[in-house]
């Protein structure tokens, strides 16, 4: 800690320089955790170093992406639960960087408070290095803003940055699709970080009690179901395209099926979803009950229970669920490519 940086008139305004000091010292374990072979410097500086290996490559592509949380910070909030709220910062970024084919290389964080309480904070970045962990990212720099008046006391907001390298002749490459390749689902643990506005209003939660227990939810308590950090798919995926031939990965985040899985459709094709082949998690179906939403607003707002899907040739589909359930993801298929222009139809969605 710097004990000479002090400023008497700043700590008036409302930020705390020491509370910073202090975070960063608390956070340094954890940030340990996620460090690699590339990452070369310490916390603290002005920038994140990381050397790129690009051994074995031919024309190294850089992919970046960046995200936040959203209003699942709000549960977060009411729980007084900070630890798992890094995990989906990540994964929003990592995920949609491994749609490329990218592997991560590191990671950067953001977090603005309104106070910054050192203890909070480094739980925080506990759940961002855990996340970084699971992708195997390191995390090389970040950002502690305190902003009092401009959030209050006890909130804050967190966002993140991540950066990863694909060879260029190994970008998925979504052109390559045919009729009759096979989309396969890979589960997702629950909302994800998408969504959370509408949850909010359905469970009503700032006036309800988030310990409740539901049935449904196998007895589970809904604020700790609601929090249940984003899967991270980057190293099932990485063993994925070491042996398949991947033509399209698509992240399912707000939008639902409806908007992402489009993305990574070319023209003149349409991903046929079979509905009944769905496996929807029980707090889908709570959400649609609680809140009367039909069913085709819950595809198009939610994950529905598959955080990602891939498409495979139908030959390949097979082995290809193998090697992600030997990664733990029980995957499966959910439906195949057609001729059409709607991009996407859901069949038994009124």
């Amino acid at each position: 800690m710097n004990n000479n940086s002090h400023a008497d008139a700043y700590a008036e305004a409302g930020v705390d320089i020491q509370a910073g000091y202090k975070a960063v010292e608390l956070m340094k374990s954890h940030i340990a955790r996620t460090m690699t072979a590339g990452a070369l410097s310490d916390i603290g500086g002005f920038g994140g170093l990381f050397e790129l290996d690009v051994q074995g490559m031919e024309r190294p592509v850089l992919v970046s992406g960046t995200d936040g949380v959203g209003t699942k910070l709000k549960l977060a909030f009411l729980l007084d639960k900070h630890d798992t709220i890094g995990i989906d910062c990540v994964a929003m970024c990592v995920n949609d960087v491994i749609c490329c084919g990218a592997k991560p290389l590191f990671f950067l964080d953001y977090i603005a408070c309104g106070k910054n309480t050192p203890e909070r904070i480094a739980e925080i970045v506990a759940g961002v290095a855990e996340g970084c962990v699971q992708s195997g990212a390191a995390l090389i720099g970040g950002e502690t803003a305190e902003m009092p008046g401009f959030y209050g006391a006890d909130e804050y907001d967190l966002a993140g940055f991540a950066v990863g390298v694909v060879d260029k002749k190994k970008v998925i490459d979504h052109t390559k699709m045919q009729e009759g390749d096979v989309i396969i689902a890979l589960p997702s643990s629950g909302v994800h970080s998408n969504g959370f506005s509408l949850v909010r209003k359905v469970f009503d939660v700032e006036n309800k009690n988030l310990h409740e227990r539901f049935d449904a939810l196998d007895g589970k308590e809904l604020g700790e179901t609601l929090l249940t950090p984003t899967r991270i798919y980057v190293k099932p995926v990485l063993s994925l395209l070491e042996t398949a031939n991947v033509k399209a990965i698509s992240h399912i985040t707000g939008g639902g099926f409806y908007e992402n899985i489009p993305r990574a459709i070319p023209d003149g094709l349409c991903a046929h979803i079979d509905r009944a082949k769905v496996r929807v998690l029980p707090i889908f179906d709570c959400i649609a009950k609680e809140g009367g939403i039909a069913e085709r607003d819950m595809f198009n707002t939610f994950n529905m229970g598959v955080g990602m899907s891939v498409v495979v040739p139908a030959e390949e589909a097979d082995a290809a669920i193998e090697t992600l359930r030997e990664e733990n993801v029980e995957a499966y298929v959910m439906g195949e490519i057609e001729r059409g222009d709607e991009k996407i139809q859901i069949s038994g969605i009124e």
